[in-house]
């Protein structure tokens, strides 16, 4: 009988991985989930400075929201943890990363757009993110973004935020634009700019670190999608990263890293979006 047993466990685990094997072996050459199943290994661009989302530590480690999603996914395609190369990929250098091979995935607080569906695939939704503003806790007359005609707002290079400014304010606000958002928040500190706009998501962050310096306004002025971005016309990529982020969403591990990364902050939990509706 224990013999028999040890027989049907060895024939379920060999089982189980020719499904794998054979899921590996369906996707196209370039994609992905070929490229994980051969090397076991992947390049993950994301941001190091968003307190939250995803943070480089002392030791080298990115921890936040969006580290645990790309850890999970990773996971989902065979690469463990150990097997993850994590490579800083700046707002203004996503597509170009992507295009490039720099990166094989890109889950930085990327914010889906029709301009940027058009340079890379996505996967996701994963998070609803809105625009907001970061700013000084005694501030009073920035409370809404209305008021920010007259005033100089920092924007990270190449974000969605930048954009938006642009498009509601034109001229009547003075927009600095840096690489990071860790440079924009340094500058509100110096007072060297008014405030700070961009997600509510990574702002949160910088005031959960700084609550007796700054503040959210509170006004969501513009709604966006944050998605996994994956090289152009990479379908295979795209349904195994969906079907990861839907795994991570009904297992509980999606909530539990959402409320342990990002509640503290103070930012409201939201459900999680339809994985698929881009």
């Amino acid at each position: 009988m224990a013999m028999r047993r040890l027989r049907c466990l060895v024939n379920v685990v060999v089982v189980s991985a020719l499904l794998a094997a054979c899921s590996a072996t369906e996707a196209a050459p370039d994609s992905i989930v070929t490229r994980a199943s051969d090397t076991g290994s992947l390049t993950i661009g994301i941001g190091v400075d968003q307190p939250g989302l995803a943070e480089r530590t002392m030791d080298g480690n990115v921890v936040g929201f969006d580290a645990d999603v790309a850890r999970f996914v990773a996971a989902e395609l065979g690469v463990p943890e150990g097997n993850i190369t994590w490579k800083e990929t700046l707002a203004s250098e996503r597509e170009k990363a992507l295009a490039s091979g720099e990166v094989d995935l890109v889950v930085a607080a990327y914010s889906v757009t029709e301009r940027r569906q058009r340079e890379v695939s996505f996967a996701g939704p994963y998070l609803e993110v809105g625009q907001d503003l970061l700013i000084h806790r005694n501030s009073t007359h920035l409370t809404d973004p209305a008021a920010l005609a007259g005033h100089t707002v920092c924007s990270p290079t190449g974000s969605t935020s930048a954009a938006h400014v642009r498009k509601r304010f034109g001229d009547a606000v003075r927009l600095v634009e840096y690489p990071r958002v860790s440079e924009c928040v340094t500058a509100l500190l110096a007072q060297r700019v008014d405030a700070v706009a961009t997600d509510d998501a990574i702002l949160a962050g910088y005031v959960a670190e700084n609550p007796e310096l700054l503040r959210l306004a509170g006004h969501r002025w513009a709604v966006e999608n944050y998605g996994i971005g994956l090289p152009k016309n990479d379908r295979d990529g795209q349904a195994a990263v969906n079907d990861a982020i839907r795994t991570m969403i009904d297992s509980g591990s999606w909530r539990a890293s959402l409320e342990r990364h990002l509640a503290p902050s103070g930012i409201e939990v939201y459900d999680p979006p339809e994985v698929g509706k881009l």
